[in-house]
């Protein structure tokens, strides 16, 4: 099934069906676009949506762990990366189907105005072929009416009497003139007959097959680019169709995550104050002074008895709005953070300990690698000067034994609650009340204590022991994942705050590097820490899934 063959006679009527080809063409094109642009805005609200819910910076101290609130945090992630991959989508569709779409559409426009113009050429030399012909069998024609009336005119002088011999000569001799025009006329006419049939020939069975048989290649050609781009633009979305399914799967992860025990202990672990309920109000006998003597004894050993409950009294009622329900009375912020319940004193100590020991491990990080710059500058005077190093080095030193003074006291601080909440069993209630005032005394060195002797307990605790303590009350919020990087080298991690990973290993990328050789890093499991960043290569994608 050939153009050129069965429709030799339809050039307008494939001028218009390519023309629709391409018309098609460019409008396949824009609704490709109309769908990039709805596979972006979709990703750009998806990500708004992400933006707005995860948590704030400063509301990193008020909302707890719960493992409600991670999941809710990890679906926020999962739902992040799942918007990067339908950003992928459209800048997939971008390149292989809406590109390629309008690069072939101008090649294909070229093409065919190309073929056209040689169909009409061809068209235009067939006309101009038939023309010469048609002119010549006019000029035959009137050639041939010319000699017949001449011939009538010589017949009728050469029997007309009264003719002269002249005028019959000359009437033979137009005869023959005109004969001979209308010889050469008849000749031509067949030369130009047969160059036309030959031309026509050549152009319905050889010229317009051969321009047909393009325009049949290139509309077909039109016809398989659009399947292509049909399948590239299923592709485009197939392709990300299993990191998508690991977006989702993690969201099912982060929802079996969710545990109510764990949650209910850490509202216990929260709010806990440690202190013991309320006693029991004693009995106030307000009969006594009914059956009370006149005798002065009597009445002075009353007052007496009456003396000594009134002030029962008011200790009872002093233990009865002593936290009572929970309720703690507001003050001002202290250093030690004297103003909250023991419990919950202890879990803000135990924090603050743990944020001055990763600062007092970076800023030993940091003494160690100038000091390992200095020895390379002493060794090497071209590469820099030892002494442009002194100030940073003195700083850093200033800051480590700011942080360690830091640390001792408030180590010291929990060695206090820590023995208070220990022997707070074997205690009257009445033993509160005094513990409340003597809270508020001060010692020598800053910290409040009841006993001086209580300032010295021993080497400060490690970090290990408080290990515990740092995935369950851990106030930081879960960063989005704003990148991956790969492990080039292993790293032990045991620094208290870094993350230990092994060559090879792939982690999400939360914080980028400050400044001070560290980035800052999150495993699949939620696990977060510091790593040298000289140990990894990092690819700050937005869009990406991790390994």
């Amino acid at each position: 099934m050939s153009w050129g063959t069965e429709l030799w006679d339809q050039f307008d009527s494939l001028d218009k069906h390519t023309q629709w080809g391409i018309d098609f063409l460019e409008r396949y094109a824009k609704f490709v676009k109309e769908r990039i642009e709805i596979e972006q805005n979709y990703a750009k609200q998806l990500r708004n949506l992400v933006k707005k819910y995860c948590p704030k910076r400063s509301s990193k101290d008020e909302e707890p762990r719960f493992t409600s609130c991670v999941a809710f945090f990890n679906i926020l992630n999962e739902l992040n990366d799942y918007a990067g991959q339908r950003e992928v989508v459209a800048e997939e569709m971008a390149h292989r189907v809406y590109g390629e779409l309008m690069r072939y559409a101008h090649d294909l426009k070229t093409e065919r105005k190309m073929h056209l113009q040689e169909g009409r050429k061809a068209q235009q030399y067939l006309d101009m072929c038939w023309k010469q012909m048609d002119n010549s069998k006019k000029k035959f024609e009137r050639e041939c009416r010319e000699a017949e009336k001449a011939q009538q005119s010589y017949e009728r002088l050469d029997n007309d009497t009264n003719a002269t011999k002249a005028d019959v000569e000359k009437a033979k001799q137009q005869l023959n003139l005109r004969t001979h025009m209308a010889d050469e006329n008849k000749n031509e006419y067949a030369a130009q007959l047969q160059n036309f049939n030959g031309e026509q020939h050549k152009h319905f069975y050889v010229v317009i097959p051969q321009i047909y048989k393009q325009l049949q290649e290139m509309d077909e050609r039109r016809t398989i680019k659009l399947s292509e781009c049909y399948r590239g633009f299923a592709d485009s979305e197939r392709k990300v169709i299993p990191i998508i399914s690991k977006c989702l799967e993690g969201m099912i992860l982060a929802a079996k995550s969710v545990d109510e025990r764990r949650d209910s202990q850490m509202v216990v672990d929260s709010f806990k104050s440690g202190f013991e309920p309320p006693g029991d109000f004693p009995f106030e006998d307000y009969s006594q002074h009914i059956y009370r003597t006149i005798s002065d004894g009597t009445i002075s050993a009353s007052k007496q008895e009456s003396g000594k409950m009134d002030a029962k009294t008011t200790v009872g009622k002093a233990k009865g709005k002593l936290w009572l329900f929970g309720k703690k009375p507001k003050g001002p912020a202290l250093e030690d953070f004297s103003h909250l319940p023991p419990e919950q004193r202890r879990k803000k100590l135990q924090q603050r300990i743990d944020e001055l020991n990763r600062e007092l491990q970076k800023e030993s990080d940091q003494k160690d690698a100038l000091n390992k710059m200095k020895d390379v500058y002493e060794k090497n005077p071209q590469m820099g000067d030892p002494g442009s190093l002194q100030p940073k080095l003195a700083e850093t030193m200033n800051n480590i034994d700011r942080l360690r003074m830091e640390i001792h006291k408030n180590e010291a601080w929990l060695s206090e609650v820590e023995g208070k909440t220990g022997g707070r069993g074997d205690r009257r209630h009445s033993s509160d009340i005094n513990h409340l005032v003597t809270q508020g005394r001060e010692s020598p060195e800053g910290s409040y204590t009841d006993d001086a002797n209580q300032e010295v307990r021993g080497p400060p605790q490690q970090h290990g022991h408080h290990s515990e303590f740092d995935d369950e009350f851990e106030d930081d919020d879960p960063l989005p994942a704003i990148g991956h990087c790969k492990a080039i080298y292993p790293f032990d991690g045991h620094n208290e705050g870094t993350l230990a990973m092994k060559e090879g290993e792939v982690l999400y990328i939360i914080e980028e590097d400050k400044g001070d050789g560290w980035t800052r890093a999150r495993r699949q499991n939620g696990e977060e820490g510091y790593v040298p960043t000289s140990y990894i290569d990092v690819t700050l994608e937005k869009n990406s899934k991790g390994s």
